[in-house]
């Protein structure tokens, strides 16, 4: 079953292309985004 799940993604994913929009979205999304590191965490802040 392993085996025929990856073949039909791989050849589901050939086809794939993303719109503009979301291209845009996710480049802004990741500058906006700064992560911190604290003593003991991680703080992920949105800078918009």
């Amino acid at each position: 079953m392993a085996k025929i799940y990856s073949e039909n993604s791989i050849e589901n994913t050939k086809n794939l292309k993303p719109k503009n929009e979301t291209v845009q979205f996710i480049l802004n999304y990741s500058k906006a985004l700064k992560v911190v590191n604290g003593k003991t965490e991680k703080y992920e802040l949105l800078l918009n």
